[in-house]
């Protein structure tokens, strides 16, 4: 199905979305962290967790009354080197940013940090959290659990969510390494973009309660939440493809999203009530700053790193390939094409921009796809 984007200015969607959050009550500098997350995950081309999540997954929530716009960011207890904090089912991003940003501090100061929390909701783009601490000479780390979706190995009930694992690693290149992705098959966000622009998932990432595999997006998605489907997880279902190893690294995720904090997991997760209302989500999130210049320093670190890296993208290539990639590079490559360029919003991301515009009378604003 093809569609039709339009470019919009980095500097104009920042701003609207920035207001668009404040008018729904999140007040101006939490605005700022919130659009910054959530615009950089289009600016490294994850258009599964950027602009086009921003009504359903955010706003919509807020006036749904399952997330609080302020966010009261508490710490129960801390260490020199840990912290648990709550985020009262205020914003994700607001509870990750501050999370990570302490995290780095302890982490430049004692070389190691580690922040779990407890009670948030949805953090957005998981790589955004490991850059904060590459930007500080620091390995990143982090993940989160989420409403269930994969089955275990051997299972076809929803138990764990998509728990990504993400790890950040400065380098002396350009960009860092930085490995962002789920350890199910696929995400929820990527099966919601299927959705937007009409297109069936790919048999074998998704079975059904009978053990067949599905490929009706639609009914994908709310077959998830019903619990007559659920993911396969990373290296796909069964034994033979190695999907035990998903399965794994997904429950090593989901423990250190709870057990460290006293939070909630699996089935506690589900954003469903016991008459089927919507309630908060209570998600947990972990977060691991390692200071490079605490071992044999950072310009040290940072070479090695960009040789490893080098001599893996000089490597021999297969017959009929080109170009060996590492584990952010393409997105490095899709951020030098688009920052002259903009933000590509297709048509029904369009029409959301402009709901949410009209409907909080933000009438300096105008898209050049409305001309």
């Amino acid at each position: 199905m093809a569609l039709n984007y339009t470019f919009v200015d980095w500097d104009l969607i920042t701003s609207f979305v920035i207001d668009a959050f404040k008018g729904y009550g999140i007040p101006e500098e939490d605005a700022k962290i919130c659009a910054d997350i959530l615009i950089e995950s289009d600016r490294r081309g994850i258009e599964s967790h950027g602009v086009n999540r921003f009504k359903p997954i955010y706003l919509d929530r807020i006036k749904a009354g399952i997330q609080n716009p302020v966010t009261n960011f508490e710490i129960i207890r801390e260490t020199p080197t840990t912290a648990v904090v709550d985020g009262h089912d205020g914003m994700g991003q607001v509870v990750g940013y501050k999370s990570m940003k302490m995290a780095i501090e302890k982490a430049k100061k004692y070389g190691m940090g580690m922040v779990a929390a407890r009670n948030s909701t949805h953090y957005g783009i998981a790589g955004y959290y490991p850059l904060m601490a590459c930007k500080e000479n620091c390995i990143g780390i982090t993940g989160t659990n989420a409403r269930p979706s994969i089955a275990p190995t051997f299972g076809v009930e929803n138990m764990l969510g998509t728990n990504p694992l993400t790890f950040g690693m400065p380098t002396d290149e350009d960009f860092p390494f930085v490995i962002d992705c789920a350890t199910s098959i696929t995400q929820r966000g990527k099966l919601e973009y299927y959705e937007r622009i009409g297109k069936e998932t790919p048999a074998g990432m998704v079975i059904g309660r009978d053990g067949s595999a599905l490929t009706d997006t639609s009914y994908i998605l709310k077959a998830l939440v019903s619990g007559e489907a659920a993911l396969a997880p990373l290296g796909g279902i069964g034994e033979e493809l190695a999907g035990y190893k998903g399965y794994g690294y997904a429950t090593v995720v989901e423990i250190l999203s709870a057990a460290l904090q006293a939070g909630n997991y699996l089935k506690m997760l589900t954003g469903i009530g016991e008459n089927g209302e919507k309630v908060p989500y209570h998600l947990g999130h972990f977060f691991i700053a390692i200071d490079t210049e605490a071992f044999m320093g950072a310009d040290s670190f940072k070479k090695t790193a960009g040789n490893i890296l080098r001599e893996l993208r000089n490597s021999q290539k297969a017959p009929g390939q080109d170009r060996i990639f590492t584990a952010g590079e393409k997105e490095h490559d899709v951020w030098l094409y688009r920052k002259d360029r903009g933000l590509p919003v297709n048509e029904a991301v369009q029409k959301e921009l402009i709901a949410v515009r009209d409907e909080l009378g933000l009438t300096q604003y105008k898209f050049p796809f409305e001309a």
